[in-house]
């Protein structure tokens, strides 16, 4: 008998918040991250409804080492949920032993289990001044917790998608988002 198939290394994230809070360009940041400055797979997409600002936006993520066959996240291994609706719906998606992020900010209801619970959204206010950034916050949290991604590679990322003139900011955030998680760890194991 042969040795056991290794175990497999691929990694679904999913978004999920409402029209205009970026979880689009967050997702797409990520697979840029891996794809482009880790040498990984990924493959990135998103559904929406019709109306661009207020409506559910999910957007997912598949990071692997090898080819991806299938582009969509069936169970994901870490769900990001950028307010209450996008908790509720999405939280079924989740695997039982996946990771749940929320933005305390705007999820008030919190299921059990593995849920780190960061104001995301207020967290990127006090760095950088601006909510709009909450999503890059949002893409450190995710590097720092999914380890699917390296964070220089996010760097690398941000740093490419920022607007011109906004990098800097951007990179705030990114390790804003990084620092909370390491927070939150410390807070856990003190």
């Amino acid at each position: 008998m042969g040795m056991p198939p290794a175990p497999s290394s691929r990694y679904g994230i999913q978004l999920a918040g409402e029209g205009g809070q970026g979880v689009l360009l967050a997702a797409v940041i990520l697979a840029e991250a891996a794809a482009m400055h880790d040498g990984k797979y990924a493959a990135q997409s998103a559904s929406y409804g019709p109306e661009a600002r207020g409506t559910l936006v999910k957007s997912e993520v598949v990071i692997h080492d090898e080819e991806i066959d299938y582009p969509h996240v069936v169970e994901a291994d870490l769900l990001l949920a950028m307010n209450q609706d996008a908790c509720d719906q999405y939280l079924p998606m989740l695997k039982k032993d996946g990771i749940l992020v929320v933005d305390s900010v705007n999820v008030q209801r919190v299921p059990s289990g593995r849920v780190y619970s960061i104001p995301i959204t207020r967290i990127a206010e006090e760095v950088t001044g601006r909510a709009v950034t909450a999503n890059v916050v949002a893409v450190g949290v995710i590097v720092a917790l999914s380890g699917a991604i390296s964070p220089g590679a996010a760097e690398a990322a941000v740093s490419a998608r920022a607007p011109k003139g906004t990098a800097e900011l951007n990179l705030k955030a990114l390790h804003a988002g990084l620092e909370a998680v390491r927070d939150c760890k410390r807070m856990e194991n003190g």
